[in-house]
């Protein structure tokens, strides 16, 4: 069974290539599969011998680090569920997402993380760091210490039905949805990653997107891993486009996805301070937004490598559709490419499917789509209906089975890959107490796709902010996943 588990594919590429690089913090140091298995056993031993059980939910809030990897899978290992939370949340947001996860556990760096930390105590949940300084060194867990050794875990079988992963989804109600995804779940959309871009041991990426999103939580790093590939954490901890294309180089990549915000950034950069050597990729993802065909086509001119676009969601745990390699079949500009590792259909409101070129709307069912929303029976049964899970977009296939997306039924702004309410902003702007009424929209925009634009009944002229609503009290993040919140 182990198989059909996060755990057990990460184990499975450990045994099958012990000494291959498997995660790199650039111009630091490299972990070997060997090293960085041994690394999240011995974290998960810690975490069970510290009291964490089956079932229990630990948070954590890192940049993109080498801590946030190992304690990813460490958690999973240990049958708990992992919460990855964005570290600009604020208190109030921070509050929310940990108090709706039922968090037992909540692990920050060792500089900590004020706003995180404060509401871990307004919730009295208890609190830790990790600290991973050099290669050599052992990962240090601020939890009780044990006698027990690494072997204690061995006997800890990892479920396909373990909860593994809670993440959330904006929705056009004011609160996020929390959406479960369980080992069977995230180990089905691994293989189909893996299988649809045929990654091997020779690939390896630069991760250039939060890992706290599905889109570079499930494309860009646990893919990976799961087919003995290498992935490499820019030394920022996050994504930079003055150091990308040197990381690219440095490590050898073959790949990388991103949101089509990012690729218009690396265009941006290319024209105005070109690198001297450019890697030979086999392919450049993009997903979480339609990319402009202006985008599309100057990628593929100045890098010389095939854009594939793909289609995806936290509920489906990440890819739904995809274009395929070339040699697989065309990559057409402007669609989503072909259904991968599930079912898809365009359905009408009766649930009838629909023929090709019949607009309707995309539905989906497989082993990579959550079991439900957690608490949400009214979201449950409105998404889960006629035996499929209802998407909210509305497309259609073409003769050659691809799908276009047309439209969504969710009125969510997409800014950059990034799903805005308006009933969330409009929520925010009416806290101000000369705004009397607001209604937030989305318009088109050349970098970000959409921008949001709102129009306010106002009180008072004294009020200073601007219509492209940018921050307060949520975060926005032009580069994110399907399944951002604000």
């Amino acid at each position: 069974m182990e198989s059909v588990t996060v755990s057990g594919l990460f184990k499975q590429a450990a045994e099958n290539f012990p000494s291959r690089r498997a995660v790199s913090v650039s111009g630091k140091f490299d972990l070997t599969y060997s090293r960085l298995h041994e690394l999240v056993e011995r974290a998960a031993t810690r975490l069970v011998a510290s009291g964490i059980n089956a079932g229990d939910v630990v948070a954590f809030t890192f940049p993109n680090t080498v801590e946030m990897v190992i304690m990813l899978l460490a958690v999973i290992r240990a049958r708990a569920t992992a919460v990855p939370l964005n570290p600009a949340y604020t208190p109030d947001e921070f509050e929310f997402y940990l108090s709706d996860s039922e968090a037992k556990l909540l692990f920050t760096p060792i500089q900590g993380n004020a706003q995180a930390q404060a509401a871990a105590s307004k919730l009295k949940i208890h609190q830790a760091t990790a600290h991973f300084p050099e290669p050599e060194s052992e990962l240090s867990l601020s939890l009780p210490q044990s006698d027990s050794n690494s072997k204690s875990i061995d006997k800890l079988i990892n479920d396909p039905s373990d909860d593994a992963i809670f993440l959330h989804t904006s929705g056009t109600t004011s609160h996020p949805k929390g959406v479960p995804l369980t080992q069977l779940n995230l180990a089905s959309s691994m293989q189909n990653i893996i299988s649809v871009y045929k990654l091997t041991e020779s690939d390896s990426t630069v991760l250039v997107l939060p890992l706290f999103h599905v889109h570079g939580l499930m494309a860009g790093l646990l893919s990976s891993l799961g087919a003995g590939a290498a992935v490499t954490l820019p030394a920022a901890g996050r994504f930079s486009a003055s150091t990308f294309w040197k990381d690219m180089v440095k490590y050898n990549a073959t790949w990388y996805t991103a949101v089509p915000t990012i690729h218009q950034i690396i265009l941006d950069r290319h024209m105005n301070n070109p690198e001297p050597v450019y890697p030979k990729l086999r392919f450049i993802r993009s997903c979480s937004a339609s990319l402009p065909p202006s985008v599309f086509t100057q990628l593929e001119e100045t890098f010389g490598a095939p854009v594939l676009e793909a289609y995806a969601m936290t509920e489906a745990s990440h890819l739904m559709a995809s274009n395929p390699l070339p040699e697989d079949g065309p990559h057409k500009p402007g669609s989503v490419g072909r259904p991968v590792g599930q079912e898809m259909a365009i359905l009408d409101e009766n649930g009838v499917p629909q023929k090709a070129e019949v607009h309707g709307e995309v539905c989906i069912k497989g082993p990579n789509v959550t079991k439900g929303y957690k608490n949400n029976p009214e979201a449950n049964r409105s998404a889960f209906q006629y035996g499929w899970f209802h998407t909210g977009d509305i497309g259609y296939f073409d003769s050659d089975g691809y799908l276009h997306l047309v439209g969504r039924i969710k009125e969510l702004i997409n800014r950059g890959g990034e799903k805005i309410s308006p009933i969330e902003v409009d929520a925010v702007l009416i806290t101000h107490p000369d705004i009397a009424q607001a209604v937030a929209f989305g318009v088109p925009d050349d970098k970000y796709g959409e921008e949001v634009r709102t129009r306010n009944l106002i009180l008072s002229t004294n009020i200073d902010f601007t219509s492209n609503v940018q921050r307060s009290p949520f975060t926005f993040h032009p580069c994110v996943d399907e399944s951002t919140k604000v």
